[in-house]
């Protein structure tokens, strides 16, 4: 039973620790009727069915497919390291960071096992990395903190869209700057069998493909999210029902522990009141700082009960994502994933990868500086 719950708390450490935090808040202030506010129900809601929906579209290989047929015409290094990064930028956007690394990384993984300069395979890798954390800011969606932001201060969707696109922009130009300037990149690659040839199960398509549409409308506040919920659920067990095992729920209870504890702690004056002083006119600051210790997800439940600068923790929080390795809980999974494949080197990704992500962190918070958004 002891071995068990230290394999649990190392495998889902932020998991923990939220729930740690939560029971600790408990003894603080009492459970009573008031708990029931705490919980953003709007944003589990969407979790869950976006997350549903993804994982359906990941199973049934239609990202697998688009990038082998596409891969069949590249066959320069550099040229499918920026393939490969360009789609996670893109693919991140819609499927969130975390989907996107753990469909496009095994299939990397595969197509360098061939290249025999190990710097190549781990570039590419802390690329993709970086690429699909800051693809996904661009949209409400694109990854869990956004979701809960952009509903906690009530943003719409194009306000929310205008005001991240300067840095998905210039994320953007710094990705293509990266990948095509780093030397180890030259060369032929080797070929490799790609499952370009594989048809999803189409009447599936289009099913995932319409509940996406549905839970995009419900992030745009046109349809309900009660609704919503019953629509996913029931299209879901007609499909595949296997999926909901694919959901990821301990980032759900993460949040209803973080809700739980931020909830409690709003209700303590002196804790409150404290934080509050800390936060005020630093919110991009401490947002970045707090995301290297916590990570992104946790910093954003947690500072926005203590500032109404939205704008602004949305940034840090975004940009944030970059820099230690827990910054971004999708980073560990392009870690993972890397440690277990064949000659893996981790000192060396670990170095590079803290290099590349402070280098790119401090160009983009001088850019929140340069807009006024720190």
């Amino acid at each position: 039973m002891e071995k068990r719950l230290i394999k649990l708390v190392k495998s889902e450490t932020v998991l923990s620790a939220a729930f740690l935090l939560a029971l600790v808040s408990c003894f603080l202030v009492p459970p009573d009727y008031k708990y029931g506010s705490y919980i953003n129900y709007r944003v589990l809601i969407l979790l869950f069915s976006i997350m549903s929906v993804t994982a359906g579209l990941n199973r049934i290989g239609i990202f697998e497919m688009i990038s082998g047929k596409l891969t069949k015409k590249i066959h320069s290094t550099r040229n499918m390291a920026l393939f490969l990064v360009l789609l996670c930028f893109i693919a991140s956007m819609f499927l969130t960071n975390d989907i996107t690394l753990m469909t496009m990384v095994p299939f990397t993984l595969m197509i360098f096992q061939k290249v025999e300069d190990t710097s190549a395979r781990i570039h590419v890798l802390v690329i993709e990395t970086v690429a699909a954390n800051l693809g996904s800011m661009f949209t409400p969606f694109g990854n869990p903190q956004n979701l809960y932001l952009y509903a906690a201060y009530g943003y719409s969707l194009g306000s929310f869209l205008l005001l991240m696109l300067p840095f998905t922009l210039a994320s953007l130009c710094l990705v293509i700057l990266y990948t095509v300037t780093f030397h180890h990149m030259s060369g032929t690659l080797p070929d490799v069998s790609l499952n370009g040839d594989f048809h999803p199960d189409k009447k599936k398509l289009l099913g995932y493909l319409l509940l996406f549409v549905l839970a995009m409308l419900s992030v745009a506040r046109v349809l309900d999210v009660r609704l919503l919920l019953l629509i996913t659920v029931a299209g879901i067990l007609l499909m595949d029902k296997s999926i909901f095992h694919a959901v990821d729920y301990s980032l759900l209870l993460t949040f209803v522990f973080f809700f739980i504890f931020v909830g409690n702690t709003a209700r303590i004056p002196a804790i409150s009141n404290q934080i509050m002083q800390i936060i005020e006119g630093r919110e991009t600051l401490i947002a970045v700082l707090s995301s290297q210790i916590i990570s992104n997800v946790p910093a954003a439940i947690l500072l926005s009960s203590f500032t109404t600068n939205g704008r602004n923790l949305i940034v840090g929080t975004n940009i944030g994502g970059l820099g230690t390795l827990i910054a971004s809980m999708a980073s560990l999974i392009t870690y993972r994933l890397y440690t277990e494949s064949s000659h893996a080197d981790r000192q060396k990704y670990l170095i590079h990868f803290t290099w590349v992500n402070v280098q790119i962190l401090v160009v983009l918070y001088f850019l929140a500086f340069f807009l006024g958004d720190v």
